[in-house]
């Protein structure tokens, strides 16, 4: 198996990466929003906002 990000050979201690500097690489790809998981539903920022005011307003 080789590394996701160089293509160096992997280290069990960081697996699947071969190094530290790799596997955080990696994360900061994740935290950046570099990866994204494709999503089903068609974006509509005006019904986000609709769905959250009302959830708001209901009573508890």
């Amino acid at each position: 198996m080789s590394c996701p990000i160089c293509g160096e050979g992997t280290v069990t201690k960081f697996r699947p990466f071969c190094s530290k500097r790799c596997a955080d690489i990696d994360l900061a790809k994740w935290l950046n929003g570099s990866y994204a998981v494709p999503s089903q539903r068609e974006e509509d920022p005006d019904a986000d906002v609709l769905d959250s005011e009302q959830t708001q307003s209901r009573p508890h």
